[in-house]
């Protein structure tokens, strides 16, 4: 099991390592993210998506309402999806499998789903007005 474990002092740094992650990502990889209301789950996410080459990266939002959001990206592109508003059967029905075959997936809220072998688990732990520890850990 591979872990990096980096410290952000502002969301600006988050979203660099974001976009390191991003850079370093294949088709197929799912991103769990776990971290209270207010870690920067997803500004971690903008940061993955401004990685993979999506244009507007600075417009990712989380998708706490529509539940999930497509991004096109240059090298990949992104499903983002946040699981905060739903109900453990609903989950299936999102269908997060199909997207990995054609780009990668970032989940917000991940403890509210089971996840496999392979995901890629991203705890995000506010330390600090500012500051978080993210650890990224391939499972």
């Amino acid at each position: 099991m591979e872990r990096k474990e980096f410290i952000s002092k502002s969301p600006s740094e988050t979203w660099d390592i974001g976009e390191y992650t991003g850079k370093n990502a294949k088709q197929g990889d799912l991103y769990a993210l776990y971290g209270e209301l207010g870690a920067g789950k997803t500004q971690f996410a903008k940061g993955i998506a401004r990685g993979i080459g999506v244009k507007d990266w600075q417009y990712v939002v989380s998708p706490s309402y529509t539940l999930m959001n497509n991004y096109e990206g240059s090298a990949l592109d992104m499903c983002h999806v946040d699981l905060y508003r739903i109900e453990g059967g609903e989950i299936e029905a999102l269908q997060i499998e199909e997207f990995l075959q054609s780009g990668i997936v970032v989940v917000e809220w991940a403890e509210r789903a089971t996840w496999w072998n392979g995901v890629i688990r991203v705890e995000i732990e506010v330390i600090g007005e500012e500051e978080r520890r993210i650890l990224i850990a391939n499972l």
